[in-house]
């Protein structure tokens, strides 16, 4: 055997695979979208997580693909984003994706519905129970791809001009309130309002509206809610854990190279960490500040909270009656639920209820 000839064979074919990557990495494109938010800059978490991914996607890519993201109203209003991004006005947006029930209800799924999963359910359903699966084939019919991009946890229930006692309290309610809760309050005499987040606080100031539910604490008290209502409300029944989302339109993720969809992805999975991790961190700081600027808090009564589960899941089944989408999603989506609460049940809520009742009685016992 010539060793020669196979060390200069073999240093060649390593030069050859050394090379090929550094090719691949040259050849990748130049690529700049804008992300059209739903958020105001103002509400640096929510907001913030779209700018994340583009700070990611550029930073894992020697600032070859770079996303550029607006505020909601700069390119267009946040409620229209959806809209924007199928008909190609911008590549991507920032949202939540009940914002477009009016579609259709399905959009629901990928964001929350009532009474449904908290965020880590919601992330095993659409990582690992065949979410994304089912959503991807629904959201194609918009020309959009759909990737989970961030999440609030439990949300709180809103702000309230006059305390809710009773369900007759909910009759003529004019309530900014999002989603598919929206229509179940409406089952209970209310009066839903969708209203962009920057919008919320002079309705509420005006009057036009009686109460306004956003995310909780922080974005709250940020949005200075508390000047214009004393009275606020847990648990957010409609929102358990929601899920944001980042649109791409389906042309110009199709056209991107596999290796900046992968940068994309990992991204939004980064930024979904973030904004849980910034919520967890920032929201009971805002609570207690709220509480001693003199913020009442109060929960939702039992038998309102009952009445409105019972007419969340009339209305799901209704719905699932005569929309074929939201059929195909929810009876899936429902019997991930069952089995993920039975666990739960058996384990995360035990261990939970048990260490809270504890902390509880030894807070009581310092006083």
């Amino acid at each position: 055997m010539d060793r020669r000839g196979f060390v200069a064979g073999g240093a060649l074919a390593g030069t050859v695979a050394l090379a090929a990557p550094a090719l691949a990495q040259g050849a990748l494109p130049e690529i700049r979208w804008r992300c059209a938010s739903s958020f105001p800059r103002s509400l640096d978490t929510i907001y913030g997580a779209g700018e994340h991914v583009g700070k990611r996607v550029a930073a894992l890519t020697d600032g070859k693909f770079q996303i550029r993201t607006f505020a909601a109203g700069e390119i267009v209003p946040g409620l229209a984003v959806a809209d924007a991004v199928q008909a190609g006005t911008v590549e991507c947006a920032h949202t939540a994706s009940y914002y477009f029930v009016g579609k259709d209800p399905t959009f629901a799924f990928d964001a929350t519905i009532p009474f449904g999963m908290n965020t880590r359910q919601i992330n095993a359903w659409l990582y690992a129970g065949g979410g994304r699966d089912l959503l991807r084939d629904f959201f194609a019919g918009y020309n959009i791809v759909s990737i989970p991009c961030g999440s609030t946890g439990a949300q709180m229930g809103g702000w309230f001009r006059k305390e809710v006692r009773t369900v007759a309290d909910l009759q003529g309610l004019k309530m900014r309130i999002a989603g598919i809760a929206g229509n179940i309050m409406q089952k209970l005499g209310g009066v839903p309002q969708q209203i962009a987040g920057g919008d919320i606080y002079p309705a509420l100031e005006k009057g036009t509206i009686d109460a306004a539910e956003w995310i909780g604490p922080y974005d709250d008290e940020k949005l200075g809610f508390n000047r214009v209502a004393p009275f606020y409300y847990y648990p957010g029944w409609w929102e358990g854990g929601l899920n944001l989302s980042f649109y791409v339109n389906q042309a110009k993720f199709d056209e991107l190279p596999q290796q900046y969809k992968e940068v994309l992805e990992s991204a939004c999975r980064d930024a979904t960490m973030e904004t849980m991790a910034k919520y967890d961190v920032q929201n009971p700081q805002a609570l207690r500040r709220l509480v001693a600027a003199g913020t009442q808090l109060r929960a939702f009564p039992r038998e309102v909270m009952q009445a409105c589960y019972k007419a969340a899941f009339e209305l799901y089944e209704e719905t699932a009656a005569r929309n074929a989408n939201f059929k195909k999603v929810y009876e899936p989506w429902k019997s991930f639920r069952d089995s993920q609460y039975q666990w739960f049940r058996v384990t995360e809520s035990t261990f939970d209820n048990f260490v809270y009742f504890m902390h509880a009685q030894e807070q009581q016992q310092r006083r």
